[in-house]
């Protein structure tokens, strides 16, 4: 557990996975090591001992048991009709690897949903990685098409859904404005069950940034007390795409200021503790205004760990001066000792050894906090500035038995 947070975020912020070689160089791959195979234990002209065996190996159109084609009909063959050929092809989940150069060269937008849907049931994950990455391609940078992929994802089944969210997540178009507020209408869509509203708002997770009306609406549904669990998920979509913007732009302030407002206002425990937390990831230093929100915050919360939360996002601030004089009206004020501790050791983490009188005035409120002030004033005194090096130098980071073992 580190000083930077003392309370874990409730879900690691999204990493950039490290990139991978091209799915089809995989594939394609495989598909050789799967042909050579094949061609050892069946010899060059003597079909395999089995029917399945023959099927799986045996180039070009086969027939399944129940008569159709694995790879849909051959316009050469004799007997074959363009009607045939209209239908989607028939993937089955033990051959679908010789499928699979087939369908990536002739798969488009539109039959991809009723082509994917045999090999989706596979559960293969090489062949469902290959999926979402083919249908990235596909979508592109066109927002015609991931509006299309979005109409689809209203009704899809839970795997279908998470395909389907995967593939828009990886393409270009997941950037373009209309996207994203096509993103934000189906999560807002009172008609879809909340669940499905949920899974359409985590994904505004990955958006660049939200424009201010967007925001407004967002900072609504998460503080209303019946958004339930897709209000904790648009709560966290807002403070990840907070970071993402502040990092590009520099500028975390809309965004700080709804995160405290859902802070401030929403009546689900979770969410408030949430909305605080995510304030902390950005980094980004509190004007003036947050701070006293803050302030406010601290006298008036209900719940503890809302409290030590709001204490450990108030050493962010920029006036420490003000944020001194805030931790010392909030320690006695204060009640609970756990909330106490978290006042105390943030205060030195806001304003280093500047902190050291606020500090030495708690432990006379409180003479639990003694031992505590004797070691923080020891380390300061000998030259140790920087807080984590004051952390770990800490006979111990829990002397009061506050801390959740359990996030460790």
């Amino acid at each position: 557990m580190t000083p930077e947070s003392i309370h874990r975020s409730a879900s690691p912020l999204a990493s950039s996975s490290a990139r991978r070689p091209p799915m089809m160089a995989i594939v394609f791959g495989a598909l050789a090591l799967l042909a050579a195979a094949a061609l050892v234990f069946r010899g060059a002209d003597e079909p395999s001992g089995t029917p399945e065996a023959r099927g799986a190996t045996a180039p070009g159109p086969q027939q399944t048991g129940s008569g159709h084609s694995l790879g849909g009909a051959d316009s050469t063959a004799p007997g074959s009709s363009a009607k045939v050929q209209e239908k989607p092809p028939r993937f089955a989940g033990t051959t679908c690897w010789q499928a699979l150069d087939r369908f990536n060269d002739t798969v488009t937008l539109e039959t991809f949903r009723d082509w994917a849907a045999p090999l989706l049931v596979a559960k293969d994950p090489i062949v469902l990685q290959y999926l979402k990455e083919r249908l990235s391609e596909l979508i592109g940078n066109d927002e015609r098409r991931a509006s299309e992929v979005l109409g689809w994802a209203r009704d899809a089944n839970p795997a279908e859904f998470k395909l389907l969210m995967a593939g828009l997540r990886g393409s270009q178009a997941l950037g373009l404005p209309q996207v994203g507020a096509r993103l934000t209408s189906l999560g807002l869509d009172e008609s879809l069950d909340m669940g499905r509203r949920a899974g359409f708002l985590d994904e505004l997770q990955h958006l660049k940034q939200l424009e201010p009306a967007t925001l407004e609406r967002l900072t609504r549904f998460a503080k209303d007390p019946a958004s339930g669990e897709a209000g904790w998920v648009t709560t966290r979509s807002i403070g990840r795409v907070m970071k993402e913007d502040y990092e590009r732009t520099g500028n975390a302030k809309p965004y700080l200021d709804k995160l405290l407002t859902i802070s401030t206002e929403s009546p689900d425990e979770p969410v408030r503790y949430l909305g605080l937390e995510m304030g902390l990831h950005s980094e980004a230093p509190l004007d003036a205004q947050s701070t006293e929100r803050l302030a406010k915050i601290l006298a008036t919360e209900g719940s503890g760990e809302v409290r030590q939360v709001a204490a450990h996002e108030l050493s962010m601030a920029q006036d420490k001066a003000q944020a001194l004089d805030i931790y010392a009206k909030a320690f006695a004020a204060e009640q609970d000792l756990c909330v106490r501790w978290a006042l105390f050791r943030f205060a030195a983490r806001t304003a280093g050894r500047d902190a050291l009188p606020v500090m030495a005035n708690m432990a006379t409120t409180d003479p639990r906090f003694q031992g505590d002030y004797h070691d923080f004033e020891r380390l300061y005194a000998s030259g140790i500035v920087d807080f984590d090096r004051i952390w770990f130098g800490l006979p111990s980071q829990d002397p009061h038995g506050c801390l959740d073992h359990h996030d460790d």
